[in-house]
């Protein structure tokens, strides 16, 4: 089956016009992008491991992917987590910490946040997507980029420090 987006403006206001993944998208249009972090009660991070055959393959970031028609950001956080990680995450746990638009990928990119303990063990992993999932340290993490073991968006995060993001909303 297509996978097809909604198209919005650059102020986030939905077009009323739908792409099928794959075409090209129109001048002034974008589609919905979701990353989500997944924070334990120890403030570690869940990192899933990219499949071989993805572009950056074997590379760990946190989980995500586009919106699809129909779906607003929250419901895409929550399907991604689910088909990926086999993860329900409770919408209520959920905040919106950022939107960029970026031009380069003519998409909307936001980024969400849950905490929420969860047991590697019974995570289900999406075989065609991810092939491993950990929990790391804020320590870690940076060691990662450093290592060139992150997705591009994730390293450009941790370089940017845009994680950091987490200790000021706990002490909130």
């Amino acid at each position: 089956m297509k996978e097809v987006w909604d198209l919005y403006d650059a102020k986030g206001n939905k077009t009323g016009y739908t792409l099928v993944r794959g075409r090209p998208i129109p001048e002034g249009c974008y589609h919905l992008v979701v990353s989500v972090w997944i924070i334990n009660n120890r403030g570690e991070y869940l990192l899933s491991q990219r499949h071989p055959d993805k572009p950056y393959p074997l590379r760990w970031e946190c989980t995500g992917g586009a919106v699809l028609s129909g779906e607003d950001s929250l419901g895409g956080a929550l399907r991604e987590v689910n088909e990926e990680l086999g993860i329900i995450l409770n919408p209520k746990d959920g905040q919106r910490i950022s939107r960029i638009c970026r031009e380069q990928t003519r998409d909307l990119y936001d980024v969400w946040v849950f905490y929420k303990d969860v047991d590697i063990s019974d995570i289900t992993l999406q075989e065609t997507e991810v092939v491993d999932v950990k929990w790391v340290t804020d320590e870690e993490l940076i060691k990662m980029e450093r290592k060139g073991e992150l997705h591009p968006l994730l390293a450009n995060n941790v370089t940017k420090k845009t994680f950091l993001w987490r200790k000021s909303m706990r002490n909130s």
